[in-house]
């Protein structure tokens, strides 16, 4: 571009010659100074918006401060909202490690009495002589934030914490350790003896529970009836398996009252006392297993004292 200067002051014309350069500099400092204006003219008329006197003027700034407050308090609003579903969440994190704490109590065996999940804890103590400040909007939410990663990570942990001692006691309810009849004696133990039928030394494999024909057998732990049937020298025979090669066996029983594939709970009954099979009379002979070699009954047995 080129812009010719004419004058009667100059002898002669004068040429100026714009290239691109100098034109994205003009328009450039054009855009500045309206930027630099317009923030002039924001400043005054929020400085000196209450001495204004020209009702047209008084009504922008005040239209335009309305917009501003306007979304302010939008920005307030959606922030607390925010903020009130995330203690709603933290709340319901709470109650929820409240019940796994008072589950977690009663697993470990201690008192209620020792830790009051349903109460907040006591605080106290003097008022502090250092100078003390209300917390900012952004310094709540970044304090609910970091409450909001405690809470998980103590769920988490809690949670982990409870399934190993619900594991642990459900193992505890798979060992054979309630007695499978009701009596307070036995009439043969675990070990070398001398054979009622041969009078020989020999190895006896289980416990024998002398009792009335036809009281109860019940399963010494839950489990599924892996063998329900007759045998030669057991006679009728139960087996109950628990699981990590754990079997129990209930021999000479009179009647049983259970299936192969069933699954029965401790306690439950699954047949009756008698004398079937190789046996001098009525008893339960019991024996447990594990990974098919006998073991020692009393070490799981609750025995009545």
């Amino acid at each position: 571009m080129n812009i010719i200067l004419v004058s009667n002051n100059l002898a002669k014309a004068r040429t100026l010659t714009l290239t691109n350069v100098h034109l994205v500099l003009l328009a450039a400092g054009f855009v500045l100074a309206a930027v630099l204006l317009a923030m002039a003219l924001n400043y005054l008329s929020l400085r000196y918006a209450d001495k204004i006197d020209s009702p047209t003027l008084r009504s922008l700034v005040l239209s335009v401060q309305a917009e501003e407050h306007q979304k302010t308090q939008s920005y307030l609003r959606d922030s607390l909202n925010a903020m009130a579903v995330r203690m709603g969440q933290m709340q319901a994190q709470l109650l929820r490690l409240d019940s796994v704490g008072a589950r977690l109590s009663e697993l470990s065996g201690i008192k209620p009495q020792e830790f009051l999940f349903n109460q907040n804890p006591g605080q106290g103590g003097v008022t502090s002589s250092l100078p003390s400040q209300d917390m900012s909007l952004l310094e709540i939410s970044n304090k609910i934030q970091e409450m909001s990663l405690i809470l998980d990570d103590r769920a988490d942990k809690f949670g982990a914490l409870d399934s190993v001692l619900m594991q642990d006691r459900l193992k505890k309810k798979m060992l054979p350790s309630v007695m499978p009849v009701s009596t307070k004696w036995y009439s043969s133990g675990f070990g070398v003896r001398i054979d009622p039928f041969t009078g020989r030394s020999v190895f006896h494999e289980g416990v024998d529970f002398t009792a009335a024909t036809g009281t109860p057998i019940v399963a010494a732990a839950g489990g599924v009836v892996v063998y329900s049937g007759f045998h030669s020298e057991y006679g009728n025979m139960v087996d109950v398996d628990h699981g990590n090669d754990l079997v129990s066996r209930y021999a000479h029983a009179s009647k049983r009252t259970v299936k192969v594939g069933q699954v029965v709970v401790r306690g439950q009954k699954i047949a009756e006392v008698g004398s079937t099979g190789r046996s001098t009379g009525p008893h339960l002979h019991f024996e447990v297993r594990h990974k098919g070699l006998p073991q020692n009954p009393s070490r799981f047995l609750k025995m009545p004292s």
